[in-house]
């Protein structure tokens, strides 16, 4: 049997504590929630990690096991109308056009240059991978990254006209840091790219480039103009999302998590597989339900559905959050006129 923490239990264990069990000497102030309303679910993860954290308890996890995992999109930032790297590349083929005339007559491409996105993206898993495949191969590992970044520094979100590193999500920026102050190692474990994420990363999270897991394209290694570089082929290498998460894990990571954090069913497997471990363990759902500062969907949406991990929840002890009612604040402050960040 595995030792999962249930949702009720963390409740419990916070209402029952007492001030005498306090040290007597105070530790180094850590950064805190500020972002989250009191309720259960922030009850239930700083009674997690101070459980988990505390050497007196049978359930203390050593520094070395401390490993949470994160979905990026819809988990630490937003994912709607369209994944961002979706966004990106569709910008990239408007950039490429002038050097590629003959995409003017071929779809999905001129969908796009037409400003039809509905029409380019109905073809669906073969057109999205006929654009990622213009756009994100061709180039060194460092040309693209260089893409990503420029793209990062200028480009706004379609519907909320805020850069997209101001798209990220501030309870969750702080559950990141509030980890990392306990000793955890946090890692993003996405079905985004690795290519689109590591240029970033560091800098919107705190987590670097080799704490990145998710879907890679063909790499190979290859001299131009007499130098060695990393060359980005068309091909797909692995595509890191559903039961393609836990394996992702396990081959860059090599330990099984004891937290992990998503908002889809492309999530279940990743939680479910870290919460059937023998360490203590807690999987937490990201529910979209404010459609006032974000978007409202879960089961029906064509991004980031969410229907048979929300079924699962209950019975496996899942905490749920419920974004609307436990997130006093959605997206960080905006940055001041003339300051994008630093990405």
């Amino acid at each position: 049997m595995f030792k999962r923490v249930s949702v009720l239990a963390l409740f419990l264990l916070v209402a029952c504590q007492s001030p005498s069990s306090s040290v007597s000497q105070p530790e180094p102030e850590k950064p805190g929630l500020p972002s989250w309303n009191a309720g259960p679910a922030l009850q239930a993860i700083e009674a997690f990690v101070a459980d988990v954290t505390n050497p007196g308890s049978s359930n203390f996890v050593p520094v070395t096991e401390r490993i949470a995992v994160f979905d990026n999109d819809g988990t630490l930032w937003a994912e709607q109308p369209l994944y961002f790297q979706v966004l990106f590349a569709i910008d990239q083929v408007i950039r490429m056009a002038p050097e590629h005339p003959e995409w003017q007559e071929q779809e999905p491409f001129s969908n796009i240059l037409a400003g039809d996105i509905e029409g380019a993206l109905a073809g669906g898993e073969e057109a999205l991978l006929q654009i990622v495949g213009a756009t994100h191969s061709g180039m060194t590992s460092a040309q693209f990254a260089a893409s990503v970044k420029d793209w990062m520094s200028r480009a706004k979100h379609p519907t909320h006209d805020r850069p997209f590193n101001e798209m990220l999500y501030q309870p969750m920026l702080e559950v990141l840091a509030y980890l990392r102050a306990h000793d955890f190692k946090t890692f993003i474990v996405s079905g985004g790219g690795l290519g689109f994420m590591r240029p970033w990363t560091y800098e919107a999270y705190g987590i670097p480039p080799e704490q990145v897991v998710g879907s890679s394209g063909e790499l190979v290694y290859e001299y131009v103009d007499g130098q060695p570089a990393v060359m980005r082929n068309p091909g797909i290498g692995f595509i890191n999302d559903k039961e393609g998460k836990p394996v992702g894990i396990m081959t860059h990571i090599g330990r099984r998590p004891v937290m992990a954090f998503g908002n889809s069913d492309g999530d279940l497997q990743m939680i479910e597989w870290t919460t059937s471990g023998d360490n203590p363990s807690l999987g937490v759902i990201i529910r979209h339900t404010d459609a006032e500062r974000e978007w409202a969907y879960d089961r029906d949406s064509h991004i980031g559905r969410l229907d048979k991990a929300l079924d699962l929840a209950p019975e496996r002890g899942w905490l749920v959050v419920d974004m609307a009612a436990d997130w006093a604040q959605v997206f960080p402050d905006p940055a001041p006129a003339g300051d994008q960040g630093a990405m």
